[in-house]
């Protein structure tokens, strides 16, 4: 069912797209519904239950409240002035998001930056390209520095992770695969501006540079300190039985997310909104997407967690060799699984592959949490499902009238641009 949810999300908008339009939900949700019922035919209603309470509430609940948070947040916040669609200016765009995303997520960041990037580039006949940049900088790459920045790394605080850990240890990476893409994407964006007879245009705002919506920054630290307390407060559990956890902490930090979320909306006039061409159409089609893969990934995830013991186990043994780790193979695989599974319980599984122990990660094992960390952030990149924003980007640059690339074309870009630069990185560091 899995194979089948990521095929149906790739093809059948390209091959029958009227059927898709009309039908994806219920296409979607039976996906779902062929894991949730064999699961509780084979294994029986108590087992069947915990799984899926455990996915839907532990991990799905946090990470789409977490979500709807940053989208209804950022899409309060209005850039305003001199932002025309010159590779200078789009670059300078991609270089600010991308650090941003490592101190606001990726979530965030993208969503901060996307639409002046979309408007910026408005009179432009070639604009899917930007957009596709955009996805592999702002909703990935940057978000490799701290714990705030990607779900995985968040795990790895969660579990004893120092918090500037990844912005020692992943910087030099990180830095290098930001400079390849984008100088390969002044490249690019300089020969299509100067084929597109649109590129004399004006920008697309005018008047000096000034930010609208600024209630919304308050509320944006406001998430990014109850995530942070909600990863060193330890509060007790409300739930804590048959493998499912549900700490107070963590109940309390959606609650202030459910509560952030309506504070934005009430305190953030209209107008902001209608000219940021705010809709929730693009929340509603990541949230029931990603409900989707969340149950569908449970029995993959299962046989990956099962080790060497499991399906994978053929997998799992090219990650040692002699009683080593072997850093490359903990970078491709974690990477290459990201890529179509859900990042943050990927790392996960590979974490706990490494031993689990923080200590030990951090110190001669420090390479392979490197491997783990950036094959996990970086590669969630390749697939329009690797990491959450990607689609959200996807959705809002499509709403907007941006051709985007199918889920195959986008691929071939991914694979084009920045698989070289991940060689390099492992190369260099792994």
């Amino acid at each position: 069912p899995f194979a089948g949810l990521l095929l149906s999300i790739a093809l059948l908008p390209l091959l029958t797209p009227r059927l898709w339009h009309h039908y994806d939900n219920y296409i979607i949700a039976g996906w779902a519904a062929l894991v949730a019922v064999p699961l509780y035919l084979v294994f029986g209603s108590g087992l069947a239950t915990i799984e899926l309470v455990h996915v839907m509430i532990v991990d799905f609940v946090p990470f789409i409240c977490l979500l709807t948070a940053l989208y209804t947040i950022t899409g309060g916040i209005r850039l305003t002035g001199r932002l025309g669609g010159t590779p200078m200016a789009n670059a300078g765009i991609l270089a600010i998001g991308t650090l941003l995303a490592g101190w606001i997520g990726t979530t965030g960041a993208s969503m901060l930056m996307i639409r002046p990037l979309i408007v910026a580039n408005k009179g432009r006949r070639n604009q899917a390209h930007v957009v596709v940049f955009f996805i592999f900088l702002v909703s990935n790459v940057g978000g490799a520095l701290t714990p705030l920045g990607d779900p995985p790394l968040f795990l790895g605080f969660l579990r004893g992770i120092d918090f500037f850990w990844p912005l020692i240890h992943l910087a030099a990476p990180t830095a290098i695969v930001t400079v390849i893409v984008l100088a390969t994407f002044l490249i690019v964006d300089t020969m299509l501006w100067r084929r597109d007879p649109a590129s004399a245009a004006p920008a697309a705002d005018a008047g000096a540079f000034r930010v609208e919506g600024t209630v919304n920054l308050a509320l944006m630290a406001l998430v990014i300190l109850a995530v942070m307390l909600s990863g060193t407060l330890k509060l007790g559990h409300v739930v804590d039985s048959h493998g499912i956890e549900i700490t107070i902490e963590g109940v309390l930090r959606d609650v202030a997310m459910v509560g952030l979320i309506a504070a934005s909306l009430a305190l953030t006039p209209k107008e902001i909104r209608e000219r940021n061409y705010f809709t929730w159409a693009p929340m509603i089609e990541v949230a029931k997407v990603f409900a989707c893969i969340f149950i569908c990934i449970v029995p993959p995830l299962a046989m990956l967690k099962a080790g060497m013991n499991g399906p994978f186990s053929g997998l799992m043994a090219y990650l040692t060799h002699d009683g080593q780790p072997v850093d490359k193979m903990y970078f491709l695989l974690t990477g290459l699984l990201s890529s179509f599974l859900d990042n943050a319980p990927t790392y996960l599984v590979f974490f706990n592959a490494a031993g689990g122990d923080p200590q030990a990660l951090m110190g001669p094992l420090a390479s392979t949490l490197g491997a783990i960390s950036a094959g996990a952030v970086f590669m969630g990149a390749m697939t329009y499902i690797g990491n959450a924003p990607n689609f959200m980007v996807r959705s809002i640059a499509e709403a907007q009238g941006v051709r985007m690339p199918s889920f195959f074309g986008y691929m071939l870009w991914s694979i084009g641009i920045l698989g070289p630069s991940f060689v390099v990185v492992a190369l260099l560091f792994y």
